[in-house]
């Protein structure tokens, strides 16, 4: 059965700035993170959406995120930055890399930002959409707190350690991958907790290295990599690329926030684009990728339809434009969220 409620787009972008405003978090940079995590939700990305609210206020009220950062770059030098990020929340130093990937990438072609003393940045395809609607192929991933075993492994050495890459395309929407190198994103295993669901098989082991689909034993164990050995070999290398340009901590240096909201995780993020005016030319490439996109969508049997990369996201988006789904988990908290900020509850309707 279906429990799922429907809230007005807009009204949670609202409420999610006005709580965390109530955390002393500047406006502008509230209305930013707010829009992050409702377009997660809005594409069913629900580890990474209104979820993580709760968290992020607690972080603020306790200390673990910095309410009003002052970012700085430590490092400026050509196409290459290093940025402190101040403890802030992880979307306010990621608009401010992305950003300047997109200013200095006009003019050399490539330019890379690695980001420390942040924290979580919400979902990737957030910012790899910025990048591709200015015309850049992205690279994008963080480090994360230590909840993933190396393949062979039974101990946290590993974060979930997102990849996110991302091209613009003629087609409707950019070509998108965005996902964990876990076997699951570690929000999804909060999330079946919540919701007193269980795992899929092959997502996470207990603390004896048992394989579990219980979330509550997931947590006591470790998550797994995608992939076997190979996607452990990806996880190890994009913690590597994430946390060793800077000051960054890797995952298993670091106590993350859902054990510790006070803990400032000092989480690395990396991002690189690349120009593609200066390559083929911005049209030649977003037309060669929908070229893509397509061969890939009508590579079915007997024509039937196959999915590009990112278009499941995209239609749950569209399909969820002006009213949100979200699960009744997430309702609650957001309920005793808006009772402990003294804001004005979400008014919800039932999903027919």
């Amino acid at each position: 059965m279906n429990t799922q409620q429907l809230f007005p787009q807009r009204d949670l972008v609202r409420f999610a700035a006005q709580a965390l405003a109530a955390r002393g978090v500047p406006r502008e940079d509230a209305d930013l993170t707010a829009r992050s995590l409702v377009q997660a939700d809005q594409r069913g990305i629900y580890s990474h959406g209104l979820l993580r609210l709760p968290l992020y206020c607690e972080a603020l009220r306790l200390g673990g995120i910095n309410p009003a950062p002052k970012l700085k770059f430590s490092k400026d030098q050509g196409s290459v930055a290093v940025l402190d990020a101040d403890a802030a929340l992880g979307q306010v130093a990621m608009q401010a890399a992305v950003d300047r990937v997109v200013r200095v990438g006009r003019e050399q072609g490539i330019a890379a930002v690695a980001v420390h003393n942040s924290s979580h940045y919400g979902a990737g395809a957030f910012w790899s959409d910025q990048l591709a609607e200015a015309g850049f192929l992205s690279f994008i991933t963080s480090s994360t707190g230590p909840v993933v075993a190396p393949h062979g492994g039974t101990s946290k050495v590993l974060g979930t350690n997102p990849l996110t890459l991302g091209v613009p395309s003629a087609s409707g929407w950019p070509l998108t991958a965005d996902l964990a190198t876990s076997n699951g994103a570690y929000g999804k295993v909060i999330a079946a907790k919540n919701e007193g669901t269980q795992l899929p098989e092959g997502w996470a082991v207990d603390a004896d290295g048992k394989p579990t689909t219980d979330p509550v034993e997931a947590e006591k164990g470790s998550m797994i990599p995608f992939g076997g050995h190979k996607g452990s070999a990806v996880a190890v290398l994009l913690e590597a690329f994430a946390a060793s340009l800077t000051d960054a901590t890797f995952a298993f240096e670091t106590v993350d926030i859902w054990s510790n909201p006070a803990s400032r995780m000092n989480n690395g993020h990396l991002v690189i684009g690349l120009d593609t005016a200066a390559f083929a030319g911005s049209e030649k490439t977003a037309s060669r990728v929908a070229a893509l996109q397509d061969r890939v969508r009508s590579s079915g049997p007997g024509g039937q339809p196959v999915d590009a990369p990112g278009d499941p996201e995209r239609r749950r988006q569209e399909e969820a434009a002006e009213t949100v789904p979200l699960p009744p988990s997430t309702v609650s908290q957001l309920a005793a969220l808006a009772e402990d900020l003294s804001l004005s509850p979400l008014e919800t309707h039932s999903a027919p």
